[in-house]
Protein backbone atom coordinates (compact mmCIF):
# COMPACT_ATOMS: atom_id res chain seq x y z
CA UNK A 1 0.00 0.00 0.00
CA UNK A 2 1.05 3.69 -0.57
CA UNK A 3 1.57 4.38 3.20
CA UNK A 4 2.41 2.50 6.04
CA UNK A 5 -0.51 1.87 8.33
CA UNK A 6 -0.95 2.12 11.52
CA UNK A 7 -1.86 -0.69 14.29
CA UNK A 8 -4.89 0.66 14.80
CA UNK A 9 -6.57 0.53 11.07
CA UNK A 10 -9.04 -2.04 10.73
CA UNK A 11 -9.59 -4.90 8.20
CA UNK A 12 -12.57 -2.87 6.68
CA UNK A 13 -10.38 0.31 6.33
CA UNK A 14 -7.03 -1.30 5.10
CA UNK A 15 -9.27 -3.41 2.27
CA UNK A 16 -10.62 0.06 0.80
CA UNK A 17 -7.98 1.28 0.94
CA UNK A 18 -6.07 -1.53 -1.07
CA UNK A 19 -9.08 -1.64 -3.37
CA UNK A 20 -9.10 1.98 -4.44
CA UNK A 21 -5.20 1.85 -5.13
CA UNK A 22 -5.60 -1.46 -6.95
CA UNK A 23 -8.09 0.40 -9.24
CA UNK A 24 -6.07 3.26 -9.94
CA UNK A 25 -3.35 1.16 -10.82
CA UNK A 26 -5.44 -0.09 -13.71
CA UNK A 27 -6.44 -4.04 -11.78
CA UNK A 28 -9.88 -5.22 -13.37
CA UNK A 29 -11.12 -6.11 -10.37
CA UNK A 30 -9.54 -4.46 -7.58
CA UNK A 31 -12.59 -5.46 -4.61
CA UNK A 32 -11.88 -9.00 -5.49
CA UNK A 33 -7.72 -8.58 -5.69
CA UNK A 34 -7.64 -6.99 -2.28
CA UNK A 35 -9.88 -9.56 -0.64
CA UNK A 36 -7.12 -12.06 -2.28
CA UNK A 37 -4.16 -10.50 -1.18
CA UNK A 38 -5.38 -9.56 1.96
CA UNK A 39 -6.59 -13.02 2.91
CA UNK A 40 -2.97 -13.94 2.16
CA UNK A 41 -1.33 -11.41 3.66
CA UNK A 42 -2.85 -11.85 7.08
CA UNK A 43 -4.02 -15.81 6.75
CA UNK A 44 -7.16 -15.66 7.23
CA UNK A 45 -10.30 -16.56 5.07
CA UNK A 46 -11.63 -13.99 2.74
CA UNK A 47 -15.09 -14.21 4.28
CA UNK A 48 -13.53 -12.70 7.75
CA UNK A 49 -12.62 -9.35 6.17
CA UNK A 50 -16.52 -8.84 4.74
CA UNK A 51 -18.14 -10.33 8.16
CA UNK A 52 -15.54 -8.62 10.09
CA UNK A 53 -14.23 -5.30 9.33
CA UNK A 54 -13.87 -3.95 12.19
CA UNK A 55 -10.99 -6.48 13.44
CA UNK A 56 -7.64 -4.83 13.18
CA UNK A 57 -4.10 -6.26 11.60
CA UNK A 58 -1.25 -6.59 13.79
CA UNK A 59 1.71 -4.34 12.15
CA UNK A 60 3.87 -6.99 10.76
CA UNK A 61 0.82 -7.77 8.74
CA UNK A 62 0.25 -4.71 7.26
CA UNK A 63 3.66 -4.18 6.38
CA UNK A 64 3.46 -7.18 4.40
CA UNK A 65 0.30 -6.23 2.98
CA UNK A 66 2.18 -3.19 1.56
CA UNK A 67 5.03 -5.25 0.51
CA UNK A 68 3.58 -7.66 -2.11
CA UNK A 69 0.49 -4.72 -3.00
CA UNK A 70 3.24 -3.13 -4.78
CA UNK A 71 4.07 -6.11 -6.53
CA UNK A 72 0.77 -6.20 -7.99
CA UNK A 73 0.68 -2.71 -8.93
CA UNK A 74 4.02 -3.09 -10.98
CA UNK A 75 1.44 -6.26 -13.00
CA UNK A 76 3.16 -9.40 -11.30
CA UNK A 77 0.14 -12.05 -11.48
CA UNK A 78 -1.09 -13.09 -7.74
CA UNK A 79 -0.57 -16.17 -8.34
CA UNK A 80 3.58 -15.89 -8.46
CA UNK A 81 2.76 -13.45 -5.20
CA UNK A 82 0.89 -16.11 -2.78
CA UNK A 83 2.62 -18.73 -4.59
CA UNK A 84 -0.38 -20.95 -5.75
CA UNK A 85 -3.28 -21.07 -8.18
CA UNK A 86 -6.68 -23.34 -8.09
CA UNK A 87 -7.06 -25.65 -10.88
CA UNK A 88 -9.87 -28.16 -11.29
CA UNK A 89 -10.94 -27.62 -7.41
CA UNK A 90 -7.05 -28.49 -6.57
CA UNK A 91 -4.56 -26.26 -5.11
CA UNK A 92 -0.97 -25.87 -7.35
CA UNK A 93 2.16 -24.64 -6.13
CA UNK A 94 3.67 -21.96 -8.66
CA UNK A 95 6.54 -20.36 -9.24
CA UNK A 96 8.13 -18.10 -11.78
CA UNK A 97 9.54 -21.26 -13.76
CA UNK A 98 5.95 -22.50 -14.25
CA UNK A 99 3.25 -21.22 -15.98
CA UNK A 100 -0.03 -19.94 -14.41
CA UNK A 101 -2.74 -22.31 -14.53
CA UNK A 102 -5.81 -21.18 -16.24
CA UNK A 103 -9.65 -22.58 -16.33
CA UNK A 104 -9.50 -22.96 -20.51
CA UNK A 105 -6.71 -26.09 -19.90
CA UNK A 106 -9.88 -27.94 -18.24
CA UNK A 107 -10.73 -27.94 -21.37
CA UNK A 108 -8.37 -30.60 -22.10
CA UNK A 109 -9.04 -32.46 -19.00
CA UNK A 110 -12.81 -33.12 -19.57
CA UNK A 111 -12.16 -33.86 -23.06
CA UNK A 112 -10.07 -36.78 -22.08
CA UNK A 113 -12.51 -38.09 -19.29
CA UNK A 114 -14.76 -38.09 -21.96
CA UNK A 115 -13.36 -40.29 -24.15
CA UNK A 116 -12.76 -42.93 -21.24
CA UNK A 117 -15.74 -45.52 -20.77
CA UNK A 118 -13.87 -47.61 -17.99
CA UNK A 119 -12.44 -44.18 -15.16
CA UNK A 120 -11.39 -47.43 -13.13
CA UNK A 121 -8.91 -49.00 -16.02
CA UNK A 122 -4.83 -48.99 -15.21
CA UNK A 123 -3.43 -46.52 -17.78
CA UNK A 124 -0.86 -45.25 -18.24
CA UNK A 125 -0.41 -40.99 -19.10
CA UNK A 126 2.38 -38.90 -20.93
CA UNK A 127 2.30 -35.67 -19.70
CA UNK A 128 4.67 -33.26 -22.02
CA UNK A 129 5.88 -29.79 -20.55
CA UNK A 130 3.91 -31.08 -17.53
CA UNK A 131 4.99 -27.34 -15.72
CA UNK A 132 3.46 -26.95 -12.38
CA UNK A 133 2.01 -30.80 -13.11
CA UNK A 134 -1.94 -29.53 -13.15
CA UNK A 135 -3.14 -31.43 -16.40
CA UNK A 136 -1.56 -34.78 -15.43
CA UNK A 137 -2.28 -34.56 -11.76
CA UNK A 138 -5.71 -33.63 -12.35
CA UNK A 139 -6.48 -36.65 -14.27
CA UNK A 140 -4.93 -38.76 -12.04
CA UNK A 141 -7.15 -37.70 -8.85
CA UNK A 142 -9.99 -38.90 -11.09
CA UNK A 143 -8.80 -41.98 -12.72
CA UNK A 144 -7.51 -43.74 -9.02
CA UNK A 145 -6.03 -47.04 -11.10
CA UNK A 146 -3.80 -45.21 -13.98
CA UNK A 147 0.11 -43.56 -13.50
CA UNK A 148 1.78 -41.18 -15.06
CA UNK A 149 5.14 -39.91 -16.49
CA UNK A 150 5.07 -36.05 -16.17
CA UNK A 151 7.97 -34.19 -18.31
CA UNK A 152 9.89 -31.11 -18.24
CA UNK A 153 12.59 -29.45 -19.75
CA UNK A 154 13.41 -27.14 -17.04
CA UNK A 155 14.22 -28.57 -14.08
CA UNK A 156 13.16 -26.17 -11.90
CA UNK A 157 9.54 -26.74 -13.37
CA UNK A 158 9.73 -30.49 -12.58
CA UNK A 159 10.49 -29.58 -8.61
CA UNK A 160 7.43 -27.36 -8.70
CA UNK A 161 5.12 -30.59 -10.12
CA UNK A 162 6.69 -32.98 -7.70
CA UNK A 163 5.97 -30.64 -4.82
CA UNK A 164 2.58 -30.71 -6.10
CA UNK A 165 2.47 -34.40 -6.38
CA UNK A 166 3.22 -34.48 -2.91
CA UNK A 167 0.90 -31.99 -2.07
CA UNK A 168 -1.86 -34.53 -3.68
CA UNK A 169 -1.48 -36.98 -2.28
CA UNK A 170 -0.25 -38.92 -6.05
CA UNK A 171 4.02 -39.81 -5.72
CA UNK A 172 3.30 -43.40 -5.64
CA UNK A 173 1.10 -43.05 -9.28
CA UNK A 174 3.08 -40.02 -10.80
CA UNK A 175 6.93 -39.72 -12.00
CA UNK A 176 8.66 -36.71 -12.71
CA UNK A 177 11.46 -35.94 -14.40
CA UNK A 178 13.76 -33.82 -16.93
CA UNK A 179 13.16 -34.40 -20.68
CA UNK A 180 13.26 -32.74 -23.88
CA UNK A 181 9.93 -33.75 -25.11
CA UNK A 182 10.21 -37.49 -26.07
CA UNK A 183 13.83 -37.71 -26.58
CA UNK A 184 15.49 -40.82 -25.72
CA UNK A 185 12.07 -42.08 -23.92
CA UNK A 186 10.85 -45.75 -23.86
CA UNK A 187 7.55 -47.26 -23.54
CA UNK A 188 4.01 -46.73 -25.04
CA UNK A 189 1.45 -44.81 -23.31
CA UNK A 190 -2.29 -44.73 -23.30
CA UNK A 191 -2.80 -41.15 -23.19
CA UNK A 192 -0.16 -38.80 -24.16
CA UNK A 193 -1.50 -35.26 -23.51
CA UNK A 194 0.28 -31.66 -23.42
CA UNK A 195 0.13 -27.59 -23.00
CA UNK A 196 3.03 -27.15 -25.05
CA UNK A 197 4.01 -23.62 -26.39
CA UNK A 198 1.95 -21.75 -28.48
CA UNK A 199 2.66 -18.22 -29.06
CA UNK A 200 4.17 -16.79 -32.14
CA UNK A 201 7.35 -15.66 -30.79
CA UNK A 202 7.10 -12.19 -32.03
CA UNK A 203 3.77 -11.94 -30.79
CA UNK A 204 5.22 -12.33 -27.27
CA UNK A 205 6.16 -8.48 -26.47
CA UNK A 206 2.41 -7.58 -27.13
CA UNK A 207 0.84 -9.87 -24.66
CA UNK A 208 -0.25 -8.47 -21.65
CA UNK A 209 2.59 -7.11 -19.12
CA UNK A 210 1.48 -9.67 -16.70
CA UNK A 211 2.20 -12.47 -19.11
CA UNK A 212 5.42 -11.24 -21.00
CA UNK A 213 7.02 -9.86 -18.28
CA UNK A 214 6.27 -12.07 -15.50
CA UNK A 215 6.16 -15.92 -17.05
CA UNK A 216 8.31 -18.19 -18.39
CA UNK A 217 9.51 -17.31 -21.56
CA UNK A 218 10.17 -20.73 -22.26
CA UNK A 219 6.82 -21.95 -21.63
CA UNK A 220 5.67 -19.21 -23.80
CA UNK A 221 7.38 -19.37 -27.40
CA UNK A 222 6.32 -21.66 -29.85
CA UNK A 223 9.05 -20.54 -32.46
CA UNK A 224 8.62 -18.04 -35.72
CA UNK A 225 4.70 -19.41 -36.38
CA UNK A 226 3.78 -20.81 -32.91
CA UNK A 227 3.74 -24.59 -34.39
CA UNK A 228 7.14 -26.10 -33.40
CA UNK A 229 6.10 -27.90 -30.55
CA UNK A 230 3.12 -29.75 -32.20
CA UNK A 231 5.76 -30.58 -35.21
CA UNK A 232 7.56 -32.25 -32.46
CA UNK A 233 5.09 -34.21 -30.52
CA UNK A 234 3.31 -35.00 -33.73
CA UNK A 235 6.84 -36.62 -35.47
CA UNK A 236 7.19 -38.63 -32.13
CA UNK A 237 4.39 -39.34 -30.53
CA UNK A 238 3.37 -42.47 -32.71
CA UNK A 239 6.15 -44.66 -31.03
CA UNK A 240 4.82 -44.04 -27.88
CA UNK A 241 1.02 -44.59 -28.87
CA UNK A 242 -0.69 -48.11 -28.91
CA UNK A 243 -3.84 -48.43 -31.36
CA UNK A 244 -5.98 -46.34 -30.03
CA UNK A 245 -4.04 -44.64 -27.73
CA UNK A 246 -5.11 -41.26 -27.33
CA UNK A 247 -3.33 -37.84 -28.03
CA UNK A 248 -4.54 -34.67 -26.11
CA UNK A 249 -2.91 -31.06 -26.89
CA UNK A 250 -3.96 -27.74 -26.08
CA UNK A 251 -3.64 -24.88 -28.82
CA UNK A 252 -4.59 -21.31 -28.87
CA UNK A 253 -6.55 -19.14 -30.49
CA UNK A 254 -6.78 -19.78 -34.33
CA UNK A 255 -4.37 -22.84 -34.70
CA UNK A 256 -7.13 -26.13 -34.77
CA UNK A 257 -6.44 -26.04 -39.14
CA UNK A 258 -2.41 -25.82 -39.30
CA UNK A 259 -2.29 -28.42 -35.75
CA UNK A 260 -5.18 -30.74 -37.89
CA UNK A 261 -2.62 -30.31 -40.82
CA UNK A 262 0.70 -31.51 -38.93
CA UNK A 263 -1.41 -34.48 -37.40
CA UNK A 264 -2.60 -35.70 -40.46
CA UNK A 265 0.86 -34.93 -42.11
CA UNK A 266 2.19 -37.54 -39.72
CA UNK A 267 -1.01 -40.26 -40.05
CA UNK A 268 -2.54 -39.05 -36.88
CA UNK A 269 -6.10 -38.93 -36.94
CA UNK A 270 -7.88 -36.49 -35.49
CA UNK A 271 -10.87 -37.43 -33.33
CA UNK A 272 -12.30 -34.41 -32.10
CA UNK A 273 -12.21 -31.04 -31.34
CA UNK A 274 -13.00 -29.26 -27.91
CA UNK A 275 -13.88 -25.39 -27.02
CA UNK A 276 -13.36 -23.51 -23.84
CA UNK A 277 -15.57 -21.54 -21.42
CA UNK A 278 -15.30 -18.88 -24.11
CA UNK A 279 -16.58 -20.73 -27.00
CA UNK A 280 -12.92 -21.33 -28.70
CA UNK A 281 -11.38 -24.28 -30.13
CA UNK A 282 -8.75 -24.86 -27.57
CA UNK A 283 -8.25 -28.90 -27.61
CA UNK A 284 -7.51 -31.59 -29.91
CA UNK A 285 -7.78 -35.38 -29.43
CA UNK A 286 -6.12 -37.53 -32.16
CA UNK A 287 -5.02 -40.95 -32.42
CA UNK A 288 -3.04 -43.76 -34.22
Amino acid sequence: MTTPATPTETIGAIYQQLSDELAAAGIEEPRLEARMLLSFAADIEQSRIIGYPEDQLAPETIAKLAEIAARRKTGEPIAYITGQKEFWSLNFKVSRETLIPRPDSETLIEAVLGELPDKNASLKLLDLGTGTGCLLLALLSELPNATGLGLDINPEACDIAQVNAEILGLTSRVTIQQGDWMTGLDGEFNIIISNPPYIIESEIAALEPDVNQFEPRLALSGGIDGLAAYRSIAAQCKAHLPPHGLLAVECGMGQVADIKEIFLNNNLMVKSIHQDIANVERCILATV
